[in-house]
């Protein structure tokens, strides 16, 4: 629309500017400069808005659909802090943290969640992918409260349902505690591996001895009367953690890391924030409870407290050094099979800039 066909496309506006009154002519006319002026205000407006949109830096992220991280991305986007930020957050759900890995691997995704053993692991076969903390909750391996084992031992001969698969950060560090007193669980009993939720309901339909699942399907399960053999917090102490580890941490590539670094701080932001909104909002709380089925206040409350407790809380410089100190004891007892070729973490694993950028508070 442009200035001087302006009457023709809005009658309206052409009626106002008649003369009906000559003495009002100045009048009218100023009215009608008022209105162009307004319009092209919203026009101008209009532009930077789309500038904006179009301006939003992508990111593609692969996660489960049943995991904590997709409660703080709904957050994320329910309050619009994704758009506050500035980015467009594209999430494709998948069944398991395996099919993350090789969406990652495949070019499908920018970043999973994923531990930071398996980026060891890629790095050390020439794959330069990056780790960044998110959570120091861990699972346990679970069994029925009548069940007659009491220790590791015990799980010889016994089927053992593992979450996610053979390379799972929590069934590698299970083994090398095993081995430790000459037990090859891998060998010496029947392991499934399945998705999470599969796996917990073959545990609570008594379909396994043990499971080995991720924490809040243990909170789950303790909550219909499971209780806990040993859980992954008392295993890494065991293995020489001096304090909680983030096992589970945002995967990415180097290259993406270089081209993205001031997206990636960005959402490392939001997503503190997210976690920070979580830990204090009953309100979003009680979303999730209808979400993943949750009737008792006493079970919500366990996961809300577990949640919270696996906030990483320590610079990453101890995280990277305890996480050393685990390498060490896998690449020592697993070998190749468990870590590949090298010895010692790659220095390179954590990434520099990430989180700490926004520490959880």
């Amino acid at each position: 629309m442009y200035p001087e066909t302006m009457a023709n496309d809005n009658p309206g506006l052409a009626e106002g500017l008649s003369p009906r009154h000559g003495s009002g002519l100045a009048d009218r006319r100023r009215a009608f400069q008022r209105r162009l002026y307004l319009a092209a205000f919203y026009l101008m407006l209009e532009v930077v808005f789309n500038c904006e949109a179009e301006a939003a830096d992508k990111l593609r992220l692969a996660l489960q659909k049943t995991g904590t991280f997709a409660w703080e991305l709904a957050i994320i986007t329910e309050r619009g802090l994704d758009r506050k930020a500035g980015l467009d957050i594209e999430v494709t759900e998948l069944a398991s943290p395996e099919a993350a890995k090789i969406a990652l691997m495949g070019g499908a995704a920018d970043m999973i969640l994923g531990d930071w053993l398996w980026v060891a692991r890629q790095r050390n076969l020439g794959r330069r992918l990056v780790f960044s903390p998110y959570s120091t909750a861990l699972g346990a391996v679970m069994v029925p409260a009548a069940s007659p084992i009491e220790d590791l031992a015990g799980l010889q001969g016994k089927k053992i349902a593992v979450a996610g698969g053979p390379l799972d950060k929590s069934w590698l560090l299970l083994q090398a505690l095993a081995r430790e007193s000459d037990l090859d669980l891998a060998s010496q009993a029947n392991i499934i591996y399945g998705a999470p939720t599969l796996l917990y309901q073959k545990a609570a339909n008594g379909e396994a001895d043990a499971t080995l699942n991720y924490w809040n399907f243990c909170v789950a399960l303790e909550s219909r009367g499971f209780r806990r053999l040993i859980g992954m917090d008392e295993v890494e102490r065991r293995l020489g953690a001096r304090g909680p580890v983030a096992m589970v941490g945002y995967v990415f590539d180097e290259g993406f890391a270089r081209t993205h670094a001031d997206a990636l701080s960005r959402f490392f932001k939001i997503a503190a924030e997210a976690t920070d909104i979580l830990a204090h909002s009953s309100a979003d709380w009680e979303k999730i409870a209808q979400r993943i089925g949750i009737a008792r206040e006493a079970e919500l409350a366990l996961f809300r407290q577990t949640y919270i407790d696996g906030i990483p809380r320590r610079p990453v410089a101890e995280e990277a050094a305890d996480a050393r100190a685990l390498y060490r004891v896998l690449a020592r007892i697993g070998g190749q099979d468990l870590t590949g070729p090298a010895k010692e973490l790659d220095e390179e694993t954590y990434y520099k800039d990430g989180i700490e950028l926004a520490p959880r508070q």
